[in-house]
């Protein structure tokens, strides 16, 4: 009898697996149904007149570029037929322009741009608000060849929301790496310039105080999604109290958050202007110094040693300086930094690249205007930079920052089809990219201006 309830039990089993196995068949027919036919991969041959697909490398004339939805595919010497590669293959013709890698910006701050008005903005713009302009400034930097942009800090929730968002194609925008900030009470990332209850109002959970604290805050900041983190070592220039640019992080602070960042797989960056605070940051293991406005023997010897990268924000000096002379705006605190600052921060900059420093480009675009990051590449040049130097720095040097080297920063089968063509070689006239005539991200096209003329 139990054998016989024993074989009953498995046939009812058997039938059960049976009608299951039926009823999942029929969701998975009707679920491919839905979903209609696959979907042929999407072809774009480019014909590129000269290309730099590789920036430290020479350039190639009349190559044939192959994009496979969002990769590159094949690059190809001569002009190639359309139809000899895809059947419904898209042609674009560049072969009048010169066709490089999209550029990288390895700082910016999306939220805000430096003005006037920026006092009374923080308290009536509400955070949606700062977040539709947000992704205006990300379009608009987008428009003028930056494809992948680091958002060295801004109000986090919303600036990973944009991220993602752009990740998941609900928007256009760059790629945005961002970064969550710590820093310590009274510092450079503190609430400042405004009445105390504003102050305790606005003061988040990234500021901390020891190393312990400035362990939690760490932790707290990957915990709601930073994709690195930033801190401030020294003063700031547009930190409102004459509080200076030395240093101003303690060495077991900064230890303690590299630790911890570490940890948990994620790289620290560094707002650094002067050489104490530099090398205390560099000694504590960061991955980049952002600005290094007074680096000088000692710093340059840690950053060849360490491997770090120096990110100068030659605009932002440059910026900062002439609206403290031009405009009455500013505090006199803040005046008085950023004369000094902003006549300083070009020489020293061509000091320490000519010493071999490894330089990636970055701008600190939220003080100048978003949309003019390439004028950074114009002042790096006036510092003695090579034009090939400075399209390495904003291609190779800054997707080896960010670690992605393997997607971005060059035009090689398997990578990203990010790029962007201008009129004439920066290599020739580095000012070629403030005009840049056409950008694709990811295989698609942002801009594209005809370049002909009656």
């Amino acid at each position: 009898m139990a054998l016989l309830n024993l074989r009953r039990s498995a046939r009812a089993r058997h039938r059960a697996t049976d009608l299951s196995r039926g009823w999942l068949t029929g969701l998975l027919a009707a679920a491919l149904l839905a979903i209609g036919p696959t979907t042929q991969a999407a072809t774009t041959v480019i014909h590129a007149g000269t290309l730099l697909a590789v920036p430290g490398e020479s350039p190639k004339s009349e190559q044939t570029l192959v994009i496979t939805d969002d990769r590159v595919s094949q690059v190809l010497d001569g002009y190639r037929d359309p139809g000899s590669i895809a059947a419904d293959a898209t042609l674009i013709d560049l072969r009048d322009r010169f066709v490089m890698p999209g550029l990288m910006d390895m700082h910016v701050h999306l939220q805000s741009e430096l003005g006037p008005e920026n006092d009374s903005e923080d308290l009536k713009f509400s955070s949606q608000l700062v977040q539709m302009r947000s992704l205006m400034f990300a379009r608009r930097t987008l428009e003028t060849g930056f494809t992948t942009l680091r958002d060295a800090g801004s109000s986090e929730q919303e600036m990973y929301a944009l991220r993602d968002a752009i990740e998941r194609g609900w928007i256009d925008g760059p790629r945005i790496v961002a970064a969550g900030h710590v820093g310590i009470t009274g510092g450079h990332a503190d609430v400042s310039g405004v009445k105390p209850e504003l102050m305790e109002l606005y003061t988040g959970r990234s500021i901390c105080d020891g190393p312990y604290d400035c362990r939690r805050a760490t932790r707290d900041a990957i915990k709601y999604g930073s994709d690195l983190i930033k801190i401030t070592s020294t003063g700031g220039v547009l930190t409102d109290r004459a509080t200076g640019t030395g240093q101003q992080m303690e060495q077991d602070e900064l230890r303690e958050i590299v630790r911890a960042a570490g940890r948990m797989g994620q790289k620290v960056i560094a707002h650094a202007h002067q050489e104490d605070g530099i090398i205390a940051a560099l000694e504590a293991g960061v991955a980049s110094i952002e600005h290094g406005t007074y680096t000088g023997p000692k710093a340059i010897k840690l950053f060849k040693s360490t491997g770090a990268y120096l990110v100068p924000t030659l605009l932002a000096g440059h910026t900062v300086k002439v609206m403290a002379e031009e405009s009455d705006f500013m505090s006199p605190a803040i005046r008085e930094k950023a004369i000094s600052v902003g006549a300083d921060m070009q020489e020293n900059f061509g000091k320490a690249w000519k010493a071999g420093v490894k330089v990636a480009f970055g701008t600190d675009s939220g003080v100048s205007r978003h949309g003019d990051n390439a004028m950074e590449a114009v002042l790096m040049h006036r510092a003695g930079m090579p034009p090939m130097d400075i399209l390495v720095s904003a291609t190779v040097n800054a997707a080896d920052l960010i670690e992605r080297s393997a997607e971005l920063g060059t035009l090689e089968t398997g990578k990203y089809a990010d790029l962007i063509a201008l009129d004439t070689s920066p290599l020739e006239d580095i000012e070629s990219l403030l005009e840049v005539g056409f950008v694709m991200k990811g295989g698609k096209v942002f801009k594209h201006t005809d370049n002909t003329t009656e």
